[in-house]
């Protein structure tokens, strides 16, 4: 399932309040802590929330007053404190990296190698060697040294567990996460971080069990002269020169070979009490190096399998995926940006619920030329009174509105373009010149975002036709940029052979709709349509036709639809085909059908006579074609209308 903003924004706070209590507890309170775990603790809680909150409490926050050594004695507390010690500069260092590298839109190969350059560089060179090399006896060079290996072996196994899970969230379903704009990436590398410390926790257990590492310390603020240390002063409280001593909880736990034995005892910053002697074989380091590194390939071979590696974020275009989409991990970018929902937060506008499309759009006349002036942009629509799409759509209407002429009009057809892409307008059926035509990169440049263009020529041929966009239109045609283009003939007495009462337009549309997100309708695995409209409604919202017994209905079947063929069945007797893709049928040529198919881009105009009163219903004969996402409401559902036929 897609993660709503308001819980990542509930897990936001929590992290922030669970970071100020550790900061306050810290730096106010003065928890015995040494000076960089305080800032350790900071960051990690800042990265893992309120399960850095949860160790802190049970691993190092002081229960009471002079308790503090006692209570951080145990094994698994003191490799907490390692972990934590680690997790806080590598993964300062890998979020930096991530941040910069998805801005900078290098492929995710590419970002594993920075992100773990970047996280050993500040693990090792801040977080390790600068802020302890008192402790390792004040040299440096010689703290970096001394902990090479050990942050070496910890930054591995944190890897292992937080670039699969970068990886595989980053290019799952939504592929914002890949963005550091979006709430999404910062969620992901949470739990990536907390992914990381589970996966660094054991090595830094025997670490610090071997001697290889540091876990936790008390560090006691020292008396003055003459001066006994009161309860405030043990607590940490009443000093603020720090000194760094070691704990007799760890000096015990050395003693057993833990990970705290001393070279000099307990002494000070002043003296090389904190340098470790490692209690461990050269094979027996070489045999954990050696499956620190296997865990590291490993993480990366996982998501290797399952995602496109090579792709950026700028490839993938912030994508969020339909559920059930197969995705492979050669499928391209491009693919995924045209098979990606709309972005909620791109609506500029959200239409009444009743709102109808396919309004008849006025010209203006200039110089005897029509002048029609098209839209596009990015709205909510209802395509039932509870059923809410994110569209694509001219003039903020699905369908987009109607241009309805006269055969031997000049038109000129102003566009322009408020979508987050690229577009085009193709003239469905027409005959016009050639650089009119629509199709893009063909026969013209893309209206990008904020531009316009303008197509001009002659209707030239009477009937119905339609009009679409033909820049992605598997995307943006199934997202609503589709219209009807009606040619009425210039002399209907002479050109037209047929008489008729009532004229309605059938617009056929499948549309994907999933957990508030709108995708575009494919025949393909996890983008089958599960919503069904006539003019942008779905029965009971499609709009009857209402008639009298004896009249002549003439129905325009246009396919602007991208999939499925529509069986479209009228009940109540047969109906004549006089046109099929504006081309007039000669009177010996008609058929009298029941049912005709409307495949994509099809036209047929029928003529039906109202026989009996009743309700008579025009619909879809595939079943499913019927239903609302697979209910029937009100006897029917999508592809339905009723005809009312009245004495």
């Amino acid at each position: 399932m897609l993660i709503p903003h308001w819980i990542l924004y509930g897990w936001f706070a929590l992290a922030a309040l669970s970071t100020a209590y550790v900061a306050w507890d810290n730096f106010v309170r003065k928890n015995p802590e040494e000076t960089v775990m305080k800032w350790g603790w900071v960051l990690i809680t800042l990265y893992m929330g309120p399960v850095a909150l949860a160790l802190y409490v049970l691993a190092d926050k002081e229960p009471a007053p002079g308790q503090h050594e006692e209570f951080i004695k145990p094994l698994w507390k003191q490799g907490v404190g390692s972990t934590v010690h680690c997790i806080a500069g590598d993964a300062t260092g890998i979020i930096i990296a991530a941040a910069v590298t998805a801005a900078l839109g290098l492929p995710m190969w590419i970002d594993f190698i920075v992100e773990y350059a970047a996280g050993f560089a500040f693990g090792l060179f801040i977080f390790q060697s600068l802020f302890m090399k008192d402790m390792l006896g004040g040299s440096y060079l010689g703290a970096v040294k001394a902990t090479f290996v050990p942050e070496w072996l910890s930054m591995n196994m944190m890897a292992a567990g937080m670039f699969p899970t970068m990886a595989l969230l980053m290019m799952g379903r939504d592929m914002r996460a890949m963005e550091p704009t979006e709430p999404l990436f910062w969620a992901v590398m949470s739990l990536g971080v907390i992914v990381g410390f589970t996966t660094a926790y054991p090595v830094n257990v025997w670490m610090v069990a071997r001697n290889m590492k540091h876990g936790l310390m008390t560090a006691r603020p020292v008396a003055e002269p003459g001066k006994h240390a009161d309860a405030d002063e043990r607590d940490g409280s009443a000093h603020d020169r720090e000194h760094a001593t070691a704990t007799a909880a760890a000096a015990e736990h050395g003693e057993q070979g833990g990970g705290h034995s001393q070279d000099g005892g307990s002494g000070g910053h002043g003296d090389t009490g904190h340098r470790m002697r490692w209690d461990v074989t050269r094979p027996q380091v070489a045999v954990v190096a050696l499956l620190t590194v296997l865990a590291l390939v490993f993480g990366i071979i996982l998501p290797a399998q399952k995602v496109n590696l090579t792709l950026s974020a700028d490839d993938v275009g912030g994508a969020i995926m339909p559920p059930g989409m197969i995705m492979t991990r050669d499928t391209p970018g491009e693919a995924m940006r045209d098979m990606s929902a709309i972005d909620p937060e791109l609506v500029s506008y959200t239409a009444a619920a009743d709102a109808r499309g396919d309004q008849t759009l006025e010209p203006r006349l200039e110089n005897g030329v029509k002048l029609f002036e098209l839209e596009t942009s990015v709205i909510s629509w209802n395509i039932l009174a509870d059923e809410q799409v994110q569209a694509y759509a001219f003039n903020r209407q699905v369908p987009g509105p109607r241009i309805s002429v006269t055969e031997g009009d000049r038109l000129r057809i102003q566009v322009r373009n408020d979508l987050p892409e690229s577009t085009t307008v193709h003239w469905h059926g027409l005959v016009l010149p050639n650089a009119m035509d629509g199709p893009a990169e063909i026969t013209q440049e893309p209206i990008q975002p904020g531009d316009s263009y303008t197509y001009e020529f002659t209707a030239g041929q009477a009937g119905t036709y339609f009009y679409h966009s033909h820049d992605h239109p598997d995307r943006q045609q199934a997202f609503g940029l589709y219209g009807a283009l009606i040619v009425e003939p210039r002399d209907p007495a002479r050109d037209r052979s047929y008489d008729y009462d009532e004229d309605v337009v059938i617009q056929l549309q499948e549309w994907l709709e999933r957990e508030g997100y709108t995708y575009p309708a494919m025949l393909m695995e996890g983008g089958l349509p599960n919503f069904f409209t006539i003019n942008g409604k779905a029965y009971p919202d499609t709009e009857p036709i209402r008639m009298r017994v004896g009249q002549r209905l003439r129905v325009r079947f246009i396919g602007s639809n991208n999939n499925f063929v529509h069986p479209m069945h009228v009940h109540g007797g047969p109906f004549e085909i006089v046109e099929t893709d504006g081309n007039p049928v000669p009177e010996n040529a008609r058929l009298l059908k029941d049912t005709i198919n409307v495949g994509p881009g099809e036209r047929w105009d029928v003529i039906w006579t109202a026989r009996r009163p009743g309700k008579w219903l025009l619909h879809c004969h595939i079943p499913h074609h019927t239903t609302n996402d697979n209910v029937e409401e009100e006897g029917a559902g999508g592809l339905t209308t009723i005809i009312d036929v009245r004495e």
